[in-house]
């Protein structure tokens, strides 16, 4: 058993941790493979491999929050899955002390031909509960999951939204030494999103050990204060979660180059609401851009002259805390320039009895350079991590400029003479 220098014993530690999978390019090669290993010249090989993890030396101690980012086939849904027990490494250690929850492949291991009430006792046993352990919890995991009328029906009945909802209320209630998160931060509708996500914030703030893979950035650095970067099987870096998260963006950054993946803008005729993550507990009425006084969602302005108002108009739920809003500025690349929220301005937004609100953004003498910029508004909880609702690409600036400056803006800069005058 392994322990750090302050003696308390690691709840993950993988030590030369590794995973090979062997690819056929045909079924019938698995077939030659099983039947025919070797031959007279020595052993032969039908598949060729790929090492998903290779050489992984990680340590996470009790209540660290660790973020988990790289690009798909990087090997972060594999790691995830060697600290579960539901892969073995092809070579290395993995040792896990505690009880784990996974919110990976939600239900997947759900009999379709049994019940909702069953498939949830069976997942708690899985998970570790003991019997006495499930009866105390099994009331709780049902009222969490909202399905209580079709709990004695057959999943196979079930929407997909009742499915997803009935696995996560499983995992999250049954009290996990260690929550892993494989992007479903948030599950089902609006009102239960917020619910889950709640929960998980609560077993943050409680001290447990959460390992959080995610494509969102923002999230992993506003919920994790370590991150570790894996690309093509391999740890590129481990460190503080804004630092890991600067240097993977980056990357990122650097390595965009095709162009059907930019981000699509808006049209030149009328401001349009794109809405990506609506949920039942708040959305996005309206957003209007005004530049120079017109109202457009194709604003020609010029560099560190022109004026931009953005209001945005939006609709809660009044039992809830008042949701938050931000701004992003995007190159036409999809790199964000910048960006704006309320609750880095510490700007408390005032609402109505009835959950509505109206909020400007007022961009004084905009100091882009030439070139073609996107705005997209984002409405997210009270803490700033919770997304409810997207307004993507509601308008495109196009800038032009005077002078030659290169870049994306200018900043706010004086020159001086310091000329040094010698006395005879």
């Amino acid at each position: 058993m392994s322990f750090n220098a302050s003696g308390y014993e690691p709840a993950v530690n993988t030590v030369k941790l590794s995973k090979c999978y062997q690819l056929y390019q045909h079924p019938r090669d698995r077939l030659k493979q099983f039947l025919w290993p070797h031959g007279w010249w020595g052993s032969r090989q039908y598949y060729r491999e790929l090492w998903a993890l290779n050489d992984i030396d990680l340590t996470i101690m009790p209540g660290e929050v660790v973020g988990i980012v790289g690009q798909n086939g990087s090997g972060k849904s594999t790691l995830l899955q060697l600290v579960c027990g539901t892969a073995t490494p092809t070579c290395g250690e993995v040792q896990v002390n505690g009880r784990i929850a996974a919110l990976l492949e939600l239900g997947a291991g759900f009999n379709p031909e049994f019940t909702g009430r069953e498939n949830a006792l069976m997942s708690a046993a899985i998970m570790g509960l003991n019997q006495l352990e499930i009866a105390e919890r099994i009331e709780q995991i049902i009222d969490f999951s909202g399905v209580r009328d079709f709990i004695d029906q057959p999943v196979k009945t079930y929407s997909s939204g009742m499915y997803v909802r009935l696995a996560f209320s499983v995992a999250i209630n049954v009290d996990p030494d260690i929550l892993i998160i494989d992007e479903a931060l948030s599950v089902g509708d609006g009102a239960f999103a917020r619910k889950s996500f709640t929960r998980i914030m609560q077993m943050r703030d409680a001290g447990k050990t959460i390992l959080f893979c995610s494509h969102s950035l923002f999230q992993v650095e506003s919920l994790c204060a370590r991150a570790i970067w894996l690309n093509k099987g391999k740890m590129v870096l481990d460190g503080e979660s804004a630092q890991v998260v600067s240097a993977y963006q980056s990357f990122l950054d650097q390595s965009t180059t095709d162009p059907a993946a930019t981000t699509h803008f808006a049209s030149e005729s009328a401001p349009v609401l794109h809405k990506r993550h609506p949920s039942g507990n708040a959305h996005l009425d309206k957003v209007q851009l005004i530049a120079d006084d017109i109202c457009t969602a194709h604003a020609d302005i010029a560099s560190s002259q022109s004026n931009i108002l953005i209001n945005v108009s939006f609709a809660s739920d009044p039992a809830l805390p008042c949701p938050n809003i931000a701004m992003t500025l995007h190159a036409k690349d999809g790199r964000i320039i910048t960006s704006t929220a309320t609750w880095e301005d510490q700007f408390a937004i005032q609402r109505s009895p009835d959950g509505s609100g109206q909020i400007g953004l007022r961009l004084e003498r905009l100091p882009l350079l030439k070139g073609e910029y996107q705005v997209s508004i984002y409405l997210l909880c009270e803490r700033g991590l919770h997304l409810y609702d997207s307004a993507e690409a509601i308008a495109t600036l196009q800038v032009t400029q005077a002078g030659r400056l290169q870049g994306y803006f200018s900043i706010p800069h004086q020159w001086e003479n310091n000329l040094i005058i010698q006395n005879d």
